[in-house]
């Protein structure tokens, strides 16, 4: 296309009716006015801040459920209408919001404490200086001005991997060096992450526990229906799509964020297409796209040993179809680890990773029976053909790097 017909397409194209009213309600960053399907959970947070307007410390708060059950949406939700509160009756709250899966955040101790200093105004080197040296900058920033903090620390577990719970601990310990009073809101996908903590930070981070559990098919479909409403033209949506857009999420242990996805992407397939109305077979298309994408990203920002893993199990695919078993596995994966001068983690840790994969869809891991000779797990790989080849000249590329 050349510079001329560039310009031309863009003039066509914002002259071109689109399905949408408003995309971002279907955005992840849109917060509805009501989360229908949470109002306990959402009672129960409430409840838990609301002292923080009295000017006392909220117990600490540890969230967990799917992904896609509303967890980080209700929590900004609740803040956003604490806060208003707090700010008509001049009652310092502060809200602080970190997502611990973004590596410029929370990679490392250091850098989520500065990204928290830096969030009060604190501005610090991005490395450089001694972790407690970190802290008591913090500190310092905390001290600034006597309120009451909240720290939401999304996707709390990536944070722990990465970090160890040494953070919490400290983190949850700064109550006793400032007139400030810091009270944490931890979120996870990993119900059993609570388990693997030390005693000590378990007992202070988890002194109150809200569960989300997933969503079912019809209030998905209500979900949907709410946001549709605000985000599509009149009549654009086919009869069936806000269903199938349902059962697909549905299918995924009640995703709603997935559902949003669904619709949001299936529109945009729609304005590609010059289409008016939104069909099943935008919904099919959007399905794979997702789909595609989804797996690229899990692959990709998995740390090497996770990727040692999987390359493994690929290795192995090729003539064996779906039977494949762990300790084969486990046997290419220390060969592997070998060629590529990395540590060796054991069986059982592999086994669990194998297992993380099971979750997110990657692979099917089914126990079998081997008789006297003990269980052991066989093995199918759940990436479409499409999108195979990919995966693997990623994992290739990273595994040699």
């Amino acid at each position: 296309m050349t510079e001329k017909g560039l310009d031309g397409f863009f003039e066509v194209f914002l002259r071109k009716e689109s399905v949408f009213f408003d995309k971002k309600v279907l955005q992840s960053g849109y917060i509805p006015e009501t989360i229908p399907h949470r109002e306990e959970q959402t009672k129960q947070i409430a409840n838990i801040l609301a002292p923080a307007l009295k000017r006392d410390k909220p117990s600490n708060i540890f969230i967990y459920g799917k992904t896609g059950t509303g967890k980080t949406l209700t929590i900004k939700h609740t803040t956003k209408k604490l806060l208003e509160i707090a700010e008509k009756e001049n009652i310092p709250i502060r809200v602080l919001y970190i997502n611990c899966k973004l590596k410029r955040s929370a990679d490392t101790e250091y850098r989520l404490i500065a990204q928290l200093a830096t969030e009060l105004g604190k501005s610090l080197p991005a490395t450089g200086l001694p972790t407690e040296e970190i802290y008591k900058a913090f500190l310092r920033a905390v001290n600034k001005n006597e309120q009451n903090y909240i720290l939401i620390l999304d996707e709390i577990d990536q944070l722990i991997n990465k970090t160890g719970d040494s953070v919490l601990y400290n983190l949850t310990r700064m109550n006793e060096d400032t007139e400030s009073q810091i009270s944490i809101i931890g979120i996870s996908n990993d119900i059993m992450f609570v388990d693997n903590l030390d005693p000590r930070v378990r007992s202070s981070l988890s002194e109150e526990e809200v569960v989300f559990p997933p969503y079912n098919a019809l209030q998905i479909q209500a979900i949907l229906k709410q946001r549709a409403e605000l985000a599509f033209n009149k009549d654009v949506l086919e009869h069936g799509v806000v269903e199938k857009c349902a059962a697909y999420a549905a299918r995924d242990h009640g995703d709603a964020r997935r559902a949003l996805e669904l619709l949001r992407v299936a529109g945009e397939v729609a304005d590609r297409k010059n289409s008016r109305k939104i069909t099943i077979s935008h919904i099919d298309e959007a399905e794979e796209k997702i789909d595609r994408d989804r797996i690229i990203d899990i692959v990709t920002t998995q740390p090497k040993q996770y990727q040692l893993v999987l390359y493994s199990i690929l290795s192995l695919r090729k003539g064996r179809g779906n039977s494949i078993f762990t300790g084969e596995v486990y046997e290419i994966y220390k060969s592997l680890c070998g060629k590529t001068n990395t540590s060796t983690l054991t069986q059982r840790r592999v086994s669990d990773i194998i297992s993380e994969f099971d979750m997110l869809g990657i692979v099917n891991a089914k126990v079998i029976s081997k008789g006297r000779y003990g269980r052991t797990r066989e093995i199918s790989v759940e990436i479409s053909e499409t999108v195979l080849p990919k995966i693997k000249t990623i994992l290739e590329d990273n595994v040699r790097s």
